[in-house]
């Protein structure tokens, strides 16, 4: 059983960093890929960034140059660095992931069969 556990969201200052964290349990294939969404309330859940079994990753425009998606070594370990926050990142970040890998577009929420249960992200002006 697949299961992904948020933690690290936080309230900061804008231009303030945050690192989210994000265990992944149960993977039994080598192939898959991992990504950070985030919904703010009353907006639609948006992909934020991605990053496949093999490294390769993709970002939201909104947050390129200050956001960082990665992976420890071992693979068990999913990490959003944020920094120069702004007050309209503010929003539940969710882990997901998916094995298959070929449902859509890396940032698409319809792309991933498994989700954590989020992390809050507040960041005040």
């Amino acid at each position: 059983q697949v299961l992904l556990v948020e933690s690290g969201g936080g309230s900061v200052q804008a231009g303030g960093s945050l690192r989210l964290s994000c265990g992944a349990y149960g993977f039994t294939y080598n192939t898959y890929c991992m990504a950070w969404f985030r919904q703010a309330p009353g907006k639609v859940r948006e992909g934020v960034a991605s990053i496949d079994s093999d490294g390769s990753t993709t970002y939201r425009d909104s947050v390129k140059g200050r956001f960082t998606i990665s992976q420890d070594n071992a693979k068990t370990t999913l990490y959003l660095q944020m920094n120069d926050l702004k007050p309209e990142d503010t929003a539940m970040y969710y882990c997901a992931a998916d094995f298959a890998c070929d449902r859509g577009p890396r940032l698409w929420n319809g792309a991933y069969s498994y989700w954590g249960q989020g992390t809050q992200v507040t960041v005040s002006s």
